[in-house]
């Protein structure tokens, strides 16, 4: 069984997934809020971990943000997350 973050899934399955539109993952790709694995040949393979985040630009597009309001969120979920990981080693150092 592959790992959630493996790529295993065509772009047309991973929109499907996602109720969206292919066209809408190929921009969400280029504006960097998904990073789907790509075969040698150049095709997208979207993983179980890139579905959901698809779900979830989908989730804040219907709360009303914008592509950059979706790329500033994500950032700063991102950093929460690193600095959630710093203090909880440094806890562990007590």
């Amino acid at each position: 069984m592959p790992e959630r973050s493996e790529g295993v899934f065509a772009i047309s399955v991973a929109a499907e997934m996602a109720s969206m539109q292919i066209q809408n993952l190929r921009v969400y790709e280029r504006r960097g809020l998904v990073a789907p694995d790509r075969t040698s040949g150049g095709t997208r393979l979207y993983s179980e971990d890139d579905v959901d985040r698809l779900r979830r630009i989908g989730d804040l597009l219907a709360a009303g943000l914008n592509l950059a309001g979706i790329a500033a969120v994500f950032a700063l979920e991102a950093d929460n997350e690193r600095l959630r990981a710093q203090v909880a080693k440094l806890r562990a150092k007590r």
